[in-house]
């Protein structure tokens, strides 16, 4: 079994699909639909989306929800951190070495907290 998609809430879609566009620009999933409500993206691995709640409610961050993000190397890490930042989103945790793997920490615009990581030897 495998995680197949996850979605992430937003309260402005436009901004949203912005900040996923330019942070998946080089590496990530490609935006392949959007409704009035929903921008995803997909590559051959899973599928990413933002979308405004369907019960017409703000959206919220989770405490304790993470979106895991897996690349390449942990020069990608670094990157994206700072892509992320750079594109209003914002620290959680600058690239460092935990435990196996070289991780970062970020919000998005809504306060989703997302996750770069790379193998530590990559």
């Amino acid at each position: 079994m495998k995680i197949g998609y996850f979605t992430v809430g937003t309260n402005d879609r436009a901004a949203s699909t912005k900040f996923y566009d330019s942070l998946f620009e080089q590496a990530g999933p490609k935006r392949i639909a959007e409704t009035d409500r929903l921008t995803y993206w997909q590559n051959e691995e899973f599928a990413f989306a933002t979308a405004l709640p369907i019960d017409g409610k703000p959206a919220t961050n989770g405490n304790g929800t993470m979106v895991g993000f897996g690349v390449a190397s942990a020069d990608e890490v670094k990157r994206l951190h700072k892509l992320a930042i750079e594109l209003g989103g914002s620290d959680e945790g600058e690239p460092n070495q935990r435990g196996p793997y070289f991780s970062a920490y970020v919000r998005d615009l809504d306060k989703n907290k997302l996750i770069f990581f790379a193998e530590a030897f990559s």
